[in-house]
C-alpha cells in the first residue's frame, strides 16, 4: 500500500513536472496564443504593429502561461499541507502531530535543486532569443531615419531612402552636407580658448555625432512632429540626444531605446530596426526617461501611410523645402497635425502654473 501511495506521487510529480516544461517550451514559442487567453495576460499591453513587436508580446503572454502554471503548483502543494496535514487531520486518522519529516530526502532535495535552475535558464534561453530577433540589424531598411532628441522635443531627418521612394529611381541620400561639415568643426574648441576641448581632448559644445538632413521635421512648443513612415517596409531608427538623456519609445512596438548623447562614446548601438510597420494610422510617441522640466510633454506622433503615400509625400518634401511639414500631411490626404497625443499638451508657456491638469482637461 506504502508502495502504491509512493507511485501515485510520483505520477503526480511527473505530471506536474511535465506542465511545468511545457509551460516554459511554450514561454519561447513565436506561436501566437489564443486571443481569449492573450487578452486576459498580456496585462493591457497594447496591439503590436511591428513583427519584432509581436515577438515580445507572444513572449510576454507565454511567460505568463508559465508563471501560472508554477503558481498553481505550489499553491496546490501549499494547500495540501496546510489542509491535509493539519493536526486535525492526524488526530482523526490517529497520527502524530507531525507529518513525515523530509529534510534528509536527498532525491526531494536535489529536485527541488535542480528544478528552479533549469526554469531560469529555459527562461534565459528564450528571453535571449526573443531579444536577438528584435535588436538584429540584418533586415535590409529601405528607409534610414535620424532622431535627434532635445530638451524637450524632436527632430527627425530622412538620411536614407530606397529607390522606390524616388521619382528617378535612385537611392536617395538625405545628408545635409553643409551643416554636417559645421557640426564636424565644433568637435574641438580654439587652442587659445580658455579651459579649452575639456572632455578627453573634444569641445563641451561638440556635436559632430549628430546627424543633419536636408529633410527635416522638428518638434516646438506650437507643434509636435508627426513622423511620417511607409508600412510594409524595413526601416531603420538611428538615435542620438543634443543634450540629456531621453529615450524613444512608441507604445505599440512594445519596446523602448534609450537615447544618449555621444553614443558611440557610451558604449550604445544607436540603430535599431524593425521588419515593417504592419498597420496604417496615427501612434503617440514619447519620451520614456525623465528629461526635466518639461519631460511629460515631449511627445511625437508615427503616421504610418502606405508606400504610395510615403512616396508622394517625400516628393511634395523635396519640392517645397520652406513647407512646414503640416503642408505635406496635407497634401497626401492625411490629418496636418498630430491626432494621438491629448491630453498630454506640447503648450509649455500655459502650463508654467501648475494648472497642467486644467489645460490637459480642456484638450
Amino acid at each position: 500500500m506504502e508502495k502504491e501511495t509512493k507511485r501515485s506521487f510520483a505520477r503526480k510529480l511527473g505530471v506536474a513536472g511535465s506542465l511545468l516544461l511545457g509551460g516554459f517550451a511554450l514561454a519561447g514559442c513565436s506561436v501566437a496564443p489564443p486571443e481569449a487567453l492573450a487578452n486576459v495576460l498580456d496585462m493591457g499591453w497594447p496591439d503590436p504593429i511591428t513583427p519584432e513587436g509581436t515577438e515580445l508580446y507572444n513572449f510576454w503572454v507565454w511567460v505568463w502561461v508559465a508563471a501560472w502554471i508554477v503558481g498553481i503548483i505550489m499553491w496546490g502543494l501549499f494547500l495540501t499541507a496546510v489542509f491535509k496535514w493539519n493536526r486535525k487531520a492526524k488526530e482523526k486518522k490517529g497520527e502524530g502531530e507531525f507529518p513525515k519529516q523530509l529534510q534528509y530526502n536527498v532525491p526531494l532535495e536535489l529536485a527541488l535543486t535542480i528544478v528552479p535552475i533549469v526554469i531560469v535558464m529555459v527562461l534565459f534561453f528564450f528571453t535571449v532569443q526573443s531579444q536577438t530577433k528584435v535588436t538584429a540589424l540584418d533586415k535590409d531598411p529601405k528607409v534610414t531615419v535620424d532622431v535627434t532628441a532635445f530638451q524637450w522635443n524632436w527632430k527627425f531627418g530622412y538620411a536614407e531612402l530606397d529607390g522606390e521612394f524616388t521619382n528617378n529611381g535612385q537611392k536617395y541620400e538625405g545628408v545635409d552636407k553643409e551643416r554636417q561639415a559645421l557640426a564636424e568643426e565644433t568637435k574641438h574648441d580654439p587652442e587659445d580658448m580658455p579651459n579649452a576641448n575639456p572632455i578627453h581632448g573634444m569641445s563641451q559644445g561638440d556635436q559632430s555625432y549628430l546627424n543633419f538632413n536636408k529633410i527635416e521635421t522638428i518638434g516646438s512648443t506650437e507643434e509636435i512632429p508627426v513622423l511620417v513612415l511607409p508600412t510594409d517596409t524595413p526601416i531603420e531608427f538611428r538615435l542620438a540626444s543634443g543634450d540629456v538623456s531621453h529615450a524613444f519609445w512608441i507604445p505599440e512596438f512594445l519596446f523602448k531605446r534609450d537615447v544618449y548623447a555621444h553614443p558611440e562614446a557610451n558604449q550604445q548601438q544607436r540603430s535599431f530596426q524593425i521588419e515593417r510597420i504592419e498597420k496604417e494610422g496615427a501612434f503617440v510617441g514619447r519620451c520614456a526617461e525623465m528629461c526635466g522640466t518639461y519631460h511629460s510633454m515631449m511627445n511625437f506622433e508615427l503616421r504610418a501611410v502606405s508606400p504610395e503615400k510615403f512616396k508622394d509625400y517625400m516628393e511634395f518634401r523635396e519640392a517645397n523645402p520652406e513647407a512646414p511639414n503640416s503642408d505635406a500631411l496635407k497634401a497626401i490626404g492625411e490629418e496636418p497635425f498630430a491626432t494621438t497625443t491629448h491630453p498630454f499638451v506640447t503648450d509649455r508657456t500655459a502650463t508654467r502654473d501648475g494648472d497642467n491638469a486644467v489645460v490637459a482637461a480642456n484638450n
